[in-house]
């Protein structure tokens, strides 16, 4: 009986598994079909387990349980408490836990094959050379992605710097001497003979660590989106390593598909900003202040309340909402929402422009959205509403900043000349709800808030959209 299961019904449920993975990932794709593909991939994720469970024979199913519920609970806690703000800082998290994961099992595999049977043999000769040396890989990669983890964690809440890039001097240097020091100690894991395979293993695992951090602490806040997408990659390429390490087939389809899909989404990202993958990992984006940002440097700006901006709202034909991270902050998903359904129900067209980048990770804008419940259709990419500004009576720029400035398309000197921005100063008119005049992560003057067009409303997202709400009650 034992045979027939490991013989046919685990590959079954491993294949039913890595087809539903497919699945869950390509309607992940789409906002709306998200939800749906996120249960398909949490029900793939329980078959892969069972189909572990399954495989391994005899297991201590206390420990299993234990783990289920522990994890459960953790996972259920950040799920309900955790604000969409901090939504980033979690995703960061988990990507360093996968890493985590990841190392543990590859160390778990030294200490059971080679430091518990004393064996002086070479890792290679033990398990294989392959093996040996992903086993090493899965520890690298694990471990990098768990300290660059917590270091995109610490500058997402702003306690490094304030999320700017820390510049230490010679870091390529010693990027460079840390990575070949890596390889080398994978390479004398596998092939030295002698015992003692615990110490290269170890040494590993803190050079790992210290790489991860010091890969990450030069990279400015302006760029995390890309780091949140590409630390995932490295958590789905650990997991493939591990996969590789215990034999397991699924696991080495699942972290292939994490892999490749963050380094695609990686790519996106780059392009969205108009910058290499290279560029964005040397880091210092930012670093100096770019142009400026303070108050001072604006010489040509109005601003209104939220009386007149309602006035000219309940005329308007057509409006678009641009979102950015200040509406994340001031949790004003469900007032802008309100706000355009009190809009829509007047005649009035209302849709959402989403740059890739806008927030603090990929689909930040779209998952904030789709917490308000704001219908699918009405959120449009960047290259879908950039045709239609032109033809737009107002846009409301809630919270964002560069993703909105003119001086990526004409100023050559600019730090984000070249990036794809949204094209609201096309509008007939923009209101640009801010707190300040405060620069976004680039550090630059944003120019739009100086064209004849744009009339800043000054104060909290959430306040200023209740009290457009008001006024437009009250006509």
């Amino acid at each position: 009986m034992s045979d027939l299961i490991s013989s046919t019904l685990v590959p079954l449920i491993y294949l039913l598994s890595a087809v539903l993975f497919i699945l869950g990932l390509k309607r992940l794709g789409r906002v709306r079909t998200a939800r749906s593909g996120n249960t398909i991939a949490s029900t793939a994720m329980l078959l892969a387990v069972l189909g572990t469970l399954l495989d391994m024979g005899q297991v201590d199913y206390r420990f299993i349980i234990a783990g289920v519920i522990l994890g459960g609970l953790v996972g259920g806690i950040a799920a309900v408490k955790v604000e969409m703000t901090s939504m980033p800082e979690m995703v960061a998290l988990f990507n360093g836990f996968g890493g985590a994961a990841s190392a543990l099992v590859a160390l778990a595999v030294v200490w059971q094959e080679l430091v518990e049977t004393g064996s002086v043999d070479s890792a290679a000769s033990v398990i294989g050379g392959s093996q040996a040396v992903t086993v090493g890989l899965s520890i690298l990669i694990g471990a990098l992605t768990l300290s660059g983890s917590l270091i995109a964690f610490l500058k997402l809440q702003g306690k490094l710097k304030r999320g700017q890039p820390i510049m230490l001097p010679g870091r390529h240097v010693i990027n460079a001497l840390l990575g070949i020091g890596a390889v080398v100690l994978v390479g004398q894991f596998a092939y030295q003979t002698g015992g003692g395979a615990e110490q290269p293993a170890l040494m590993l695992t803190l050079v790992s660590l210290a790489l991860g951090v010091l890969l990450v602490i030069p990279i400015g806040g302006a760029d995390m989106p890309v780091v949140v997408s590409l630390l995932n990659s490295y958590s789905g390429m650990a997991a493939s390593a591990t996969g590789f390490v215990l034999g397991n087939n699924l696991l080495i389809i699942s972290g292939a598909l994490v892999g490749a899909s963050g380094l695609i989404l990686t790519q996106i990202m780059c392009v969205a900003m108009n910058r290499s993958l290279l560029n964005v990992l040397v880091g210092g984006f930012g670093e100096d202040g770019g142009g400026g940002g303070g108050d001072e440097e604006y010489s040509n700006v109005t601003s209104c309340g939220a009386e007149e901006a309602a006035m000219l709202l309940e005329t308007a034909e057509s409006v678009v909402v641009v979102p950015g991270y200040g509406l994340a902050v001031a949790q004003a998903q469900h007032a802008v929402r309100e706000m355009a359904d009190l809009l829509i129900a007047r005649g009035c067209k209302v849709t959402y422009a989403i740059h890739p980048v806008a927030g603090r990770m990929p689909g930040h804008m779209n998952v904030l959205l789709a917490e308000a419940d704001v219908p699918y259709e009405q959120l449009l990419e960047m290259d879908v509403i950039n045709p239609e500004f032109k033809s737009t009576d107002v846009s409301i720029v809630l919270g964002a900043n560069d993703v909105v400035n003119p001086a990526a398309l004409s100023d050559k000197s600019s730090p984000i000349y070249g990036m794809p921005i949204l094209n609201v100063h096309d509008s007939r008119s923009v209101f640009v709800v801010k707190r300040s005049l405060s620069p976004g992560y680039a550090g630059i003057k944003n120019t739009l808030f100086e064209h004849d067009n744009t009339t800043m409303i000054f104060g909290d997202a959430k306040k200023v959209l209740q009290d457009v709400i008001n006024e437009l009650k009250s006509l």
